[in-house]
């Protein structure tokens, strides 16, 4: 699992490990991943040109001590500083010491053109708002280029708790990041600017609270979650789940919510609505009802909304049952907000930017630019779990803790019905008996990994999605048991 950590946290963690090592030495385990890191992406250090571009604060001291171990390798190395007077003065020394070169802001963009490699410590941890005016123009410069550009701890004009980008910005191919992560590397709009991410560890790792800011499961945390049938198993041990979904309008919804389902691992399904010819046509398996949801029978989870409509009797029908409910599509848009809080039993809900937008009474671009604090703000005001679907997808339980971020998302999952696949997914997760955070969680994953499948590179839609879950299944389980 990759965890992320506050700026707070992260400073807060590096003064108690630097009262405990002599003075520097904490940077100087920096600049040594720092430069290592450089030195793999170049291939051949000897005889190659590198641009650092340094601010005023550590990352520019980081960037100085990794120019420095390049140089004295036989790399040409030329800093560029964008706080004459204040860039970091052991840092400086340390360059001019190893034969490296510095310049001025003004000379900057010619030293980029010729640069192999650009190192990008001009802003630290703590930046807001974006680069400063003087910074842009060299930003632009080694966007431009050639040479590959290499961040340190964290782009330059990104925020780093939230992954915000109110301005100008570093676009890397590498970030080297100290510690542990930082939630803008992991969340978008900051994660498409940080690149590849390397983790370089410095010792903090003692000094760090358990309970992360971010989680990014990876396959054996996901292989740790998911439901694996005994010998003793039967349906209702394995989960049976109601799926509510479709209208006369939208009956594909219904089936490919079921397909979604049937694939996650359900014992049954029970479809209510009006596609019931269309699902048993499809999938004769499920267990078809027309007498709403009270009367369909045993479930231990519902999913709700998928193309119903207008169909609010039918969703405040799902919300007063006892049982964990997953509420996507129309249903967002037809439960109250009372009816969700005060719910005897889990909820989890799966809103895209838009319907977050739509919840939250701002615009999409807002939830868009600050995913991180809609799906906190969301969680808490609802008292649910919810999935803020795109391009990063996050989930955020009600009460606080450890946001979780999915890292297998591709953009062929922007599709009609994909969605409503992973409703189908998580809810037959949620009936196996995982919490709402992990079921969401776990879906996700499946779901960005049948996406990639499914896709292979060319377009693919949302019943080629289902159709791969099986495939991504597989592929998490051939880790090794995370559970011994």
């Amino acid at each position: 699992m990759r965890i992320a950590h506050s700026v707070e946290t992260v400073r807060t963690a590096e003064r108690a490990l630097m009262a405990r090592l002599p003075e520097g030495a904490l940077m100087q385990r920096a600049a040594a991943g720092l430069a290592a890191a450089c030195a793999d992406l170049l291939g051949r250090v000897y005889g190659r040109r590198v641009v650092l571009l340094v601010g005023s604060g550590d990352n520019g001291g980081d960037a100085l001590y990794a120019g420095a171990r390049l140089a004295r390798r036989g790399a040409g190395v030329t800093a560029v500083e964008l706080a004459p007077g204040r860039t970091h003065p052991g840092g400086l020394a340390a360059l001019r010491r190893a034969g490296g070169t510095v310049t001025t802001a003004d000379a900057g963009p010619a030293a980029v053109d010729g640069a192999d490699l650009v190192v990008d410590g001009i802003v630290g941890i703590g930046g807001r708002g974006g680069l400063r005016p003087e910074a842009v123009p060299l930003a632009e410069h080694a966007a431009r280029a050639r040479a590959a550009v290499v961040a340190v701890d964290l782009p330059s004009g990104v925020e780093a708790d939230s992954g915000e980008v109110r301005g100008a910005a570093v676009r890397a191919d590498l970030t080297v990041t100290f510690g542990t992560h930082k939630p803008g590397l992991l969340v978008d709009p900051a994660r498409e600017y940080a690149g590849t991410v390397r983790l370089v560890d410095i010792g903090l790792g003692a000094e760090l609270p358990a309970a992360p800011e971010l989680e990014a499961l990876q396959h054996a945390d996901v292989a740790a979650l998911l439901p694996r049938p005994a010998a003793e198993s039967d349906k209702y041990r394995r989960g049976v789940v109601g799926v509510a979904a479709g209208s006369a309008r939208y009956p594909g919804a219904a089936v490919l919510a079921v397909s979604g389902a049937l694939r996650g691992g359900a014992g049954a399904v029970r479809y209510v609505g009006p596609a019931g010819q269309a699902v048993i046509a499809r999938f004769p398996e499920t267990l078809v009802s027309d007498r709403g949801p009270r009367e369909a029978g045993r479930v231990q989870a519902w999913v709700v909304g998928p193309g119903a409509g207008d169909d609010a009797a039918t969703v405040a029908e799902v919300l007063a049952s006892q049982v964990p409910v997953l509420l996507d599509a129309d249903g967002l848009r037809l439960a109250g907000r009372a009816a969700v809080r005060d719910r005897g039993a889990p909820t989890l809900m799966t809103p895209h930017a838009g319907e977050a937008a739509a919840l939250l009474g701002v615009a999409r671009e807002e939830v868009e630019a600050a995913r991180l604090s809609a799906v906190r703000e969301l969680a808490a005001a609802y008292r649910a779990t919810v999935l803020l679907k795109g391009s990063t997808t996050l989930v955020a339980g009600p009460d606080g803790g450890p946001v979780r971020v999915n890292p297998t998302g591709t953009p062929y999952l922007a599709t009609a019905g994909s969605g409503d696949v992973l409703s189908g997914l998580a809810g037959s997760l949620l009936a196996a008996g995982l919490s709402p955070l992990d079921a969401g969680s776990a879906g996700a994953y499946l779901h960005g990994l049948a996406g990639r499948f499914a896709s292979a590179g060319a377009p693919a839609g949302a019943h080629d999605v289902a159709a791969a879950i099986p495939d991504a299944w597989r592929d998490v389980r051939d880790v090794p048991d995370a559970r011994g």
